[in-house]
């Protein structure tokens, strides 16, 4: 869904003003670690089987969410599919192992490494002698060239979306011979095996005109294990054929169709043979699971469902009764239910044919805070939000029913798994309401009615930092200061908070977890200097740091939390498309949290196409669900997320991809020597340490890695959930007869 598998690389949109503190945090012994992240939390399942167990020939058929609007990569439209169809057809110079590291591909590469680096970094990468395109010439110099010189953003002419490491090179050239590629970098990159994956052929990269528009419809040239036979937008296919100049092992299956299919239809599409293979939501899922067990095991979730005995009873008495209207009324809705049923036993009869893979997508779910303006433009406040939350309980909501590991992310930066993994969330801390309560009455967010509240009055603490935005030019979003969302339905917002007593015997746990023996809450650095009891504001609500069970002073009073004659009311923006069930289940769970600490928040439901574009990019929420692929290379396509806002040309602000609108120059820093070091090991711990602070600052909280559930047909080998690794498509295929899947088989 494109609200929740946002790419690191799209185009940069968003223009906002920021103003935020900067945490200073010790360096933390998890930043340290070398195998954190040496396994991935679920292995990939594919159903693995040898080139001999699968057959030759067929056509696989795969659901894609719509037709790729282009198939240059480098566009600022490219999509999931536009990924897909490249690495069946284009050369990569480095791929995706199964636990998210980038391995060299032998079939393109026989080495590349650094030769030189004084006084500048140089890299020379061999290729595969058999390499060439479909057109029969050899892949050389000149398409590496050709691809430098149009990503490398000194030319206008070429609508790039990213130019990320190809603006660092200086030059590029032929070496020993045209199969010898020399590069040499005017600035350090530590992230250079990311470059010319993929590689398009000279004849889209070598003009203007052929990058902006020869390479969105069609591709000529390739050089994969496939090729684009066709894009028909009228049965909504991409037609990929078997490449007969292709050199290594030679594809099993005859074509692979990408069909359109919209994620609500998958069920029905796999059902009637559309598709062979599909993503489905945790709903679609179970039904492949239901099918699966032994027939009757349980009720099948079908239009009977729910139909009780009483109004089994009714029914009857309806048809059999003197009544012949109402007899025949009831006559029709059964013959129509039981049409409903014999349809959708016949479904269940043919999703007995399918396995549902599972395993954990390379991209995570955090809750985002916007630090722009309003409430969460106070870090303290933030830190609140954080500590109200249970992570781990989050977790559990969405991956637990799925038999999946249900562990929380640990980094902003990379997944378990990857090298660069290491779990970083002590420098926030773990769920701690007391902790969450002081912060706020430190921020001046008391209890008590909103209209014993006068308008202007300074509460005890910190005002918060306040913003006024910016216009801005070029196409990018405007955060207006005032402008309203649209509500849900009926066009009113729905609100939750906490209206309890606040020094009652149950609210009394606001002094528990260290303010029973006078101390404050753990330190939490900010702006260098420390939260402690010192700290926190002596005119707070009547008995918010009283230990358990003191009884209440006379003149307590309930309500929400308010400040300066205001409630403190979070908008948190929610997509209301069929496929963002579980995005509400995860809200409903951190509403009900933030509650428990005062926290009230205003739920608004907008459409799917609206929610990133006019919500998330423009700035117009204050918390909000959605999703980051992790990247093996986050020194690059993790910056421009977490960079600080910065003056653009116009006067405007702009925030790259940071949409939550909350930096330091201490994460720009680190970022900025992580992509100069040219020793991994050093890159690691920068960029360990970048998260850390990234994660003090509390401008996104990670929640739990995204599930990933494929319906693949039973007969299929090769194909299914890949986690991490970039699927090897000339080894997919349908299993001979007999034949049976190979864990850990390999050609």
């Amino acid at each position: 869904m494109s609200y929740d598998g946002v790419g690191p690389r799209a185009v940069m949109r968003s223009v906002a003003f920021l103003t935020a503190g900067v945490l200073a945090v010790p360096w933390l012994a998890g930043c340290g670690s070398d195998d954190e992240g040496s396994k991935p939390l679920a292995p990939q399942d594919i159903a693995a089987a040898g080139r001999a167990q699968v057959a030759d020939g067929g056509t696989l058929r795969w659901a894609v969410d719509a037709l790729p609007q282009t198939l240059n990569t480098f566009q600022a439209d490219a999509d999931a599919g536009t990924t897909r169809i490249a690495q069946a057809v284009l050369p990569a110079m480095f791929r995706m192992d199964a636990s998210g590291r980038p391995q060299r591909d032998a079939d393109y590469l026989d080495s590349a490494k650094v030769v030189d680096t004084e006084p500048k970094q140089v890299v020379v990468y061999r290729l595969n002698q058999q390499a060439t395109w479909s057109d029969g010439r050899a892949i050389g110099a000149d398409d590496f060239a050709a691809q430098w010189r149009a990503l490398s953003g000194k030319d206008a002419a070429y609508w790039t979306a990213r130019n990320a490491g190809y603006d660092r090179i200086e030059k590029v050239e032929r070496g020993k011979n045209d199969q010898e590629v020399r590069v040499t970098f005017a600035r350090p990159y530590a992230d250079w095996k990311s470059l010319f994956s993929p590689l398009y052929p000279k004849d889209v990269t070598g003009t203007a005109s052929a990058f902006n528009d020869g390479a969105r419809k069609k591709l000529k040239v390739s050089a994969g294990p496939f090729t684009v036979q066709k894009i028909d937008t009228k049965d909504k296919n991409v037609v990929l054929a078997r490449n007969p100049r292709w050199w290594g092992h030679r594809a099993k299956l005859d074509e692979i169709v990408l069909h359109e299919v919209r994620p609500d239809q998958r069920a029905a599409a796999l059902a009637d043979g559309t598709v062979d293979v599909a993503d489905l939501d945790p709903a679609d899922a179970e039904k492949i699971t239901l099918t699966a067990g032994p027939q009757g095991s349980r009720a099948l979730p079908g239009p009977s469902r729910g139909r009780t005995a009483a109004q089994a009873l009714r029914s009857w008495a309806v048809l059999h009764g003197s009544d012949q209207q109402a007899a025949a009324a009831e006559r029709q809705a059964v013959q129509e239910g039981r049409g409903a049923l014999t349809t959708y036993l016949k479904q269940q009869q043919t999703l007995r044919g399918f396995t549902l893979r599972k395993s954990l997508e390379p991209a995570y779910t955090q809750l985002a805070l916007n630090g722009a303006n309003g409430p969460l433009a106070d870090e303290r406040v933030r830190h609140a939000v954080a500590h109200a939350l249970n992570r781990k309980e989050l977790a559990e909501t969405v991956l637990k029913p799925l038999g999946l590991p249900a562990q929380p992310v640990g980094s902003h930066l990379a997944l378990s798994g990857q090298d660069a993994y290491a779990d970083n969330s002590d420098a926030l801390g773990e769920q701690d309401a007391a902790q969450a309560r002081a912060l706020l009455s430190d921020a001046g967010w008391v209890r008590g009615p909103v209209a014993q509240q006068k308008k202007g009055d300074k509460a005890a603490g910190s005002e918060g930092h306040r913003a006024t935005p910016s216009p801005g030019g070029d196409g990018t979003y405007i955060v207006g200061e005032n402008d309203d969302v649209e509500h849900n339905g009926d066009g009113k917002g729905h609100s939750r908070h906490d209206d309890r007593a606040a020094a009652s015997g149950q609210d009394g746990r606001q002094g528990e977890e260290g303010h029973r023996d006078g101390r404050g809450p753990q330190q939490l650095a900010q702006d260098g200097r420390s939260y402690t009891q010192e700290h926190l504001p002596q005119g707070g609500a009547p008995g918010a740091y009283a230990p358990k069970g003191t009884a209440a002073p006379a003149g307590t009073v309930s309500g929400p939390l308010a400040k300066d004659g205001k409630p403190l009311t979070l908008r948190f923006v929610l997509p209301s498309g069929p496929g963002a069930q579980t995005l509400q289940k995860v809200a409903d769970r951190v509403t009900a949290m933030l509650d428990q600490v005062g926290i009230g928040t205003q739920i608004t439901k907008v459409p799917d196409e609206s929610y990133f574009r006019d919500h998330i990019a423009a700035g117009q929420y204050d918390l909000a669900l959605y999703s980051w692929p992790s990247s093996a290379y986050p020194a690059t396509d993790a910056r421009p997320v977490y960079a600080k806002p910065v003056p653009a040309a116009d006067g405007s602000l702009s925030v790259q991809q940071n949409y939550t609108r909350v930096g330091t120059d201490q994460v720009d820093q680190l970022f900025d020597q992580a992509l100069a070091t040219l020793d991994e090991g050093e890159e690691r711990e920068l960029i360990r340490k970048a998260d850390a602070r990234i994660w003090a600052v509390a401008g996104s909280i990670p929640l739990y890695q995204r599930p990933q559930l494929v319906a693949t047909r039973s007969t299929l080998a090769n194909v299914g959930a890949f986690g991490f690794g970039t699927p090897v498509y000339e080894d997919m295929g349908f299993l001979k007869k007999g034949a049976k899947p190979t864990p850990g088989a390999s050609s």
